[in-house]
């Protein structure tokens, strides 16, 4: 479930603080829709609270697109201010990739923003 190239803007990733959230390089915080990463600290609202498991997930995450030109697309801004929005790499969804490779949960509540979660 790969969205046409041509559709998404593209934004190059500096860094990634977790396995669901990253900055490009003109400072945009993107969280990474529809998926759910171990927490670096603090409470964790999923079932997933371990340190090792969240390092490996923005280790694995900052693999596949720091430094990278990405695509992005848009879907919301949430209450942090963060725009919501999928990245594709290569015509790869990164979501789908992370919960593929067993680093993110599929985050039901926002399920539906996602076509790939049906």
């Amino acid at each position: 479930a790969s969205a046409p190239a041509a559709a998404l803007e593209t934004v190059t990733i500096r860094d990634c603080y977790d396995g669901d959230t990253c900055t490009t390089t003109k400072g945009e915080k993107i969280r990474l829709a529809c998926i759910d990463t171990p927490e670096m600290r603090g409470r964790s609202t999923g079932a997933m609270v371990n340190i090792d498991t969240a390092i490996a997930a923005r280790d694995h995450l900052r693999g596949m697109v720091v430094g990278r030109s990405v695509g992005l697309r848009r879907i919301t801004t949430d209450r942090y201010g963060r725009t919501v929005g999928e990245l594709f790499v290569d015509g790869v969804n990164v979501q789908q990739a992370m919960v593929a490779g067993g680093h993110a949960e599929i985050y039901w509540r926002f399920a539906s923003q996602c076509p790939w979660t049906r």
